[in-house]
């Protein structure tokens, strides 16, 4: 070999090296985390816990980016198009495997991002006027069989958490419960109060000070398990509805094509995060579950929860202005 076939052959494999270097020294700068909701809101608020902490773990600032609207499509939009370099992060909530069935999309959300880690899981709490003549989820069924047509759920909005708790318990039970949706929680939390509306699936973050208080009535918890500030209200599922299991999420997406070692790594700064004492407190308090689960875990979770929503949404006909 000459030598200047022997200086051309180190030119290339350094080259080739070059992005794997790239990658090893991830990250190199400040990374943009997109919320795709506005500031101050839920997931606004857990993002800035986890991001926080994450950033310890990376040596590098995460910087909060609200680009709310169309029911977080546009913040989606902008992480989907965004170089896979791992400097550009999606944080999303529910909403992500809702918008599918829902929305004409600009993006594929199975195809166009990668499920990174479930940060956390947000059970709702099924709460009823204090007077209401039912005490239990079986009365509050029979009180709603007997008399078709004459019980409402409130919602926050068309198409969110609250809304589909709400029809996957008509489609479960068989009930005709009327939706009655609003703009946001608080305003179906005080018309359940005022007997306005029959019942409301609420957070617990929300909700919880409201039953403690005894201005609502909880009958039952929308999750596979019994809520910590809860602990004598029962799962729905206890309740006579057998694998019923409906809870609001956040967490962290990536563009496709983005290193498999940054997504890794991300994982881990996500887990550990989560695991963090106080981080775990915060989300506590936020009325969350923490979860920190690996990106295989949370692929297969954002997939069964596209497809019973999607289910759902068939089934119930629902639809969105």
């Amino acid at each position: 070999m000459t030598k200047k076939k022997r200086i051309l052959k180190s030119m290339a494999a350094l080259a080739a090296c070059v992005p794997l270097l790239g990658w090893a020294a991830w990250p190199e700068k400040p990374i943009r985390m997109v919320v795709p909701y506005a500031a101050g809101g839920g997931a606004d608020n857990t993002a800035r816990v986890v991001a926080q902490q994450m950033s310890i773990a990376l040596g590098q600032q995460i910087v909060i980016d609200n680009r709310p609207g169309a029911g977080g499509v546009i913040g989606e939009d902008n992480v989907a198009k965004a170089p896979a370099d791992g400097y550009t992060v999606l944080y999303d909530a529910s909403a992500f495997s809702v918008n599918p069935s829902l929305r004409k999309l600009p993006f594929d959300a199975a195809k166009d991002f990668i499920p990174v880690s479930l940060v956390a899981t947000a059970p709702q709490i099924l709460v009823v006027p204090a007077t209401a003549p039912y005490q239990t989820v079986a009365q509050f069924l029979d009180f709603a069989r007997k008399n078709p047509g004459k019980l409402s759920f409130a919602s926050a909005g068309g198409g969110t958490g609250s809304h589909l708790a709400g029809e996957a318990l008509n489609e479960q039970a068989k009930l005709s419960l009327m939706h009655v949706p609003y703009k946001g929680g608080a305003p179906a939390l005080t018309d359940v109060m005022g007997e306005q509306v029959s019942a409301y699936f609420g957070n617990v973050a929300s909700t919880l000070g409201y039953v403690q208080s005894g201005k609502l009535r909880a009958l039952a918890v929308s999750s596979a398990k019994r809520v910590p500030g809860l602990p004598d209200t029962p799962t729905l599922a206890e309740s006579g509805l057998p694998g019923y299991n409906v809870v609001e999420w956040n967490g962290v997406f990536l563009p496709k094509g983005t290193p498999p070692d940054i997504v890794q790594r991300l994982g881990k700064a996500v887990q550990a995060a989560v695991n963090e004492p106080q981080v775990k407190q915060k989300l506590l308090q936020l009325g969350l579950e923490p979860a920190g689960t690996t990106p295989e875990a949370f692929a297969k979770f954002v997939q069964n929860e596209t497809a019973r929503v999607g289910a759902l949404v068939k089934a119930r006909n629902i639809r969105v202005d």
